[in-house]
């Protein structure tokens, strides 16, 4: 299982699970247990361990069980002198307890139940080393007298004192470390933190590694990890309070290699920064809305999605009270076969466990209505240690005894079928959990009683043992499996970003909470209460330990509604009410009867995508005076167009390699251009407020729109209308007149988009359904075209925009900006879902919604992996900034131009 990742020796019994919650492992001395049950003094050899809440023995012989003696109940500890009588046999000195009871644990190796024997019972122990005996009765003095303080909060500040003591008068040893060239960098006192379990020493990090040194030597004497191979860290919550930070050596495995809990933030802080400034070459910082465009473009299954959602939102599989939470995402455990293209089959998504049975949350709604506040809808959590030891209790019995206090849970209650447990969250009282990652991981383990555990005797006689299974599944890998292809289903695929945004997202507070039946206790919530301000150290500490027992709701890492997944297009099982408009677009498309040209196309464009790096120049030509504003190529591609702000536009023969016309409208700048559907007539906008119509069979300017009070900076054509931009802050919407006829008393103004300042960029998808505009207050406006109204608007750059497109699918939007700054916004819900800062100013650009080929200020072409936010590769081009850029549909010929008042061809060879 995942916490079980890490291996303890395996030739000892002792483990720090055989502490109390929150109790210390200290130090051990080898010692004999001296019994006098027969006539003849007995001496077992084992470990005697001073821990700050108990004393624990572990014989050396397996078979002879682990003793552990609690301080509170101890009534003497003394110090017995060595015998100096030359007539007596020689006595060493010795550890006295008499105590009101000890549990025993272990007995002849055997995972099971504590045996607790109370009433007085005296022990004696023998250190090896007997020097040290008394030194080790004051210790045991010490601590015993914390344990008897009345007050809970007293018993803490007093061992808390003992180890800060401890850790004061020891550091690191540095004759750890691997090379003698090593530079340390900083060291400092922190806790290694395993599930249940903190363990106190101290942490070193070089130039190199990051050493962890346990105080107790225990399990090792020192652990290592080398810097060049961590790949992720993660600042974590650890007791509600910012002091965690856990390491990761995988990209995707959800258990760390270690974590670490400082005892401050500012330690906490100087070695995460340290560690990522060493590895900013290795490694990339995601946040969550770039793992959810990774997810929405097939790049991340629902499995591994989740994971990171939950790294994010400070789950750790360290952290039984912030353990990784998965969904139920089937709703049938009993059928003979599993169908998944029944929509049936499966959970409805958008309820919490706890809405999902009617009248069970009639009931509690009812309660809720009539609470005092603080009220909330349900008493337990969905995620809790208990809930994750009740699911992992066959492969990790030593947690759930640690949990509680050495017993099983009854019987009845353990996790005996997932069917009935399933059942029991739909129906019971207080019963909302959801699951946990291993129910689809790989690992079957924990539903099957290898290690032959007790686990109890059910009232029907029956003795716990494996988890009984549905019917549908032959066996524990095979519901696994089958697990597992329910959660990347279609249907699973087409409705997860409503459980994320229950979980993590909008509706896990406030009115959208209440609204959709997702309210917990108060105190489940980052930062509804700050322990360090509770002056009463009790109070604190009871409230600290509730919060953790009770479960934390994660860390709400979306406040908008998540987008829904990208999905693949075959016929819909879902029945699920459709986008309303213009979410037609926003849909898996239908299959249609060209469905197969429109494979073969897209086959070619990603096939285009794949080999984009390998784009070579084929020639170049200095056709303008000033700076190329934009491109347009005719449709037989027998002649190319560019707009110029030396106020020209020139058409240039490809096939004669030399610009056949030039053509100036006035002594403005022109911004833009394009080609009409009739191949005959290119338009272009101006900075003189007009946009000119050119006949190009006729060599002349034709018509000419008056329709601005600034410059026009960018037009765009679908169907029989015009779209025009404006730095007046304008976008107007054209209706033309029949083909062929440009006249101005044709165009009527159908629509005047406003905007809050000048627009520098439009572009409409590919369904014409949808236009998008930037800003040059950095402002990013979506409008529906039919509707003319604003469906988004998203300030997401600090400057002026250069350019907003589509990506091919019309999910996603790119934009770029004079703050270098690259965005990728969501359509659907206008989330910012990648922000990339990159080097240098991106001026132009085409893309597919994966990657990207920008035109840089530098003048060369960079190949962007948008998802993963990383440059591919720099190919050289212009000698000053790129300005324009053309690609044909299939994306194997791009025409760029720049500030170098070049145009270049670039043909793609695979």
């Amino acid at each position: 299982m995942a916490f079980l990742k890490t291996p303890e020796r395996s030739k000892e019994r002792f483990s720090l699970l055989l502490l109390d919650l929150e109790e210390y492992y200290f130090e051990q001395h080898t010692a004999y247990h001296v019994t006098s049950a027969s006539p003849k003094e007995r001496k077992v050899r084992g470990s005697f361990k001073i821990c700050s809440k108990s004393i624990i023995f572990d014989p050396d012989d397996f078979e002879t069980p682990i003793l552990k003696i609690p301080l509170r109940d101890c009534k003497r500890i003394e110090f017995m002198q060595k015998d100096t009588n030359p007539f007596n046999e020689p006595k060493p000195s010795a550890i006295s307890i008499s105590c009101g009871q000890v549990i025993y644990i272990k007995d002849s190796n055997v995972i099971a139940p504590y045996r607790i024997e109370r009433g007085t019972k005296r022990l004696t122990f023998q250190l090896e080393v007997w020097t040290k005996t008394e030194d080790v009765v004051q210790t045991l003095l010490q601590l015993h007298r914390a344990s008897c303080l009345e007050k809970l909060g007293d018993q803490t500040a007093m061992v808390e004192a003992n180890l800060q003591s401890r850790l004061a008068r020891t550091s690191f040893d540095k004759n750890c470390f691997q090379s003698v060239a090593e530079k340390p960098h900083m060291e400092c006192s922190v806790e290694m933190v395993t599930p249940l379990v903190s363990n106190p020493g101290h942490v070193c990090i070089t130039d190199e590694n990051l050493y962890f040194q346990p105080l107790n030597g225990y399990p090792e004497r020192v652990i290592q990890i080398k810097l060049h191979s961590v790949r992720r860290i993660y600042k974590r919550r650890h007791g509600l309070r910012p002091l965690g930070l856990e390491v990761f050596c995988t990209e995707n495995d959800f258990c760390s290699d270690i974590y670490l809990k400082f005892y401050n933030t500012a330690d906490r802080d100087e070695i995460y920064y340290y560690i990522a400034t060493f590895l900013e070459n290795h490694m990339t910082e995601h946040t969550a809305e770039s793992y959810m465009l990774q997810w929405q473009r097939g790049l991340l299954s629902n499995y591994q999605y989740l994971l990171h959602l939950n790294n994010l939102a400070d789950r750790s599989c360290n952290d039984l009270s912030q353990y990784p939470v998965f969904p139920w995402v089937l709703a049938d455990y009993s059928s003979p076969q599993l169908d998944l293209t029944n929509a049936a089959t499966f959970r409805d998504l958008g309820k919490p466990v706890g809405a999902l049975n009617k009248e069970r949350l009639d009931r509690l709604l009812a309660r809720y209505r009539g609470m005092p506040e603080p009220s909330f809808m349900y008493g337990s959590h969905y995620s809790s240690p208990g809930y994750v030891l009740f699911y992992l209790v066959r492969v990790a019995p030593e947690h759930m005894l640690c949990l509680q206090n050495g017993r099983y849970d009854n019987a009845d209650r353990m996790f005996n079928s997932v069917g009935e447990t399933w059942r029991n969250c739909l129906e019971g009282a207080t019963d909302f959990k959801e699951l946990i990652p291993e129910f689809y991981g790989p690992d079957f383990t924990f539903l099957e009683n290898r290690l032959g555990l007790d686990l109890g005797r059910r009232q029907n006689g029956s003795y716990v043992g494996d988890v009984a299974l549905p019917p549908w599944a032959s066996d524990s890998s095979n519901f696994l499996q089958k697990h597992r292809t329910a959660l990347e289903s279609q249907f699973v695929s087409e409705h997860l970003h409503e459980w994320i945004d229950l979980i993590f997202g909008f509706k896990q507070r406030g009115s959208e909470s209440i609204a959709a039946h997702n309210v917990f206790h108060p105190l489940t919530y980052e930062g509804s209460v700050d322990c360090d301000s509770i002056e009463d150290p009790d109070q604190r500490i009871a409230m600290l330990t509730q919060i953790l027992e009770f479960g934390q709701t994660p860390t709400q890492l979306f406040t908008s509604p998540h987008p829904q997944r990208i999905t693949p297009r075959f016929h819909n099982i879902t029945r699920s009410p459709s986008i309303s408009s213009p979410g037609s677009e926003l849909s898996p498309a239908s299959p249609s009867a060209d469905s197969s040209f429109e494979d073969l196309t897209e086959e070619s464009r990603k096939l285009a995508w794949a080999n984009m790096g390998n784009l070579k120049l084929v020639s170049s030509h200095k056709i303008h005076k000033e700076t190329v504003t934009s491109i347009a190529v005719a449709r037989d591609a027998s002649a190319i167009f560019s707009t110029s702000q030396d106020s020209t536009l020139k058409m240039f023969s490809k096939d004669l390699k030399d610009f056949q016309r030039s053509m100036s409208f006035s002594n403005m700048a022109l911004s833009s251009c394009l080609m009409l559907a009739d191949g005959k007539t290119v338009v272009c906008s101006s900075w003189d407020n007009n946009v000119y119509f050119y006949s190009v069979p006729f060599g002349r300017r034709q018509d000419t729109l008056m329709g601005h009070d600034d410059a026009v900076s960018a037009i765009r054509w679908f169907d029989d209308r015009l779209y025009t931009a404006s730095w007046d802050s304008t976008v107007k919407v054209w209706h033309c007149g029949p083909e062929n006829t440009h006249k101005r008393a044709q165009f009527e103004l159908m629509a005047e988009l406003e905007h809050d300042a000048g627009v520098n960029s439009i572009n409409l998808s590919a369904a014409g359904t949808l236009l998008v505009s930037g800003c040059k207050d950095g402002t990013v406006s979506i409008w529906d075209t039919q509707s003319h109204e604003a469906l988004q608007q998203v300030p997401c750059h600090s400057g002026t925009i250069h350019l907003t497109a589509f990506s091919p699918d019309s999910r996603h939007i790119l934009s770029v900006g004079e703050d270098c700054c690259m965005k990728v916004i969501d359509v659907q819900t206008g989330m910012v879902m990648s922000s990339v800062k990159a080097d240098e100013e991106q001026r132009c650009f085409c893309w597919d919604g994966s990657s990207a080929l920008c035109g840089g200020q530098s003048g060369d072409l960079l190949l962007w992996d948008v998802l993963s936010s990383t440059v591919v590769k720099r190919i050289p081009a212009h000698s000053g900034p790129v300005t324009a850029m053309w690609t044909n549909e299939l994306n194997t010929s791009i025409i760029t131009g720049g500030e170098d008042k070049q145009i270049m061809f670039w043909k793609l060879y695979s």
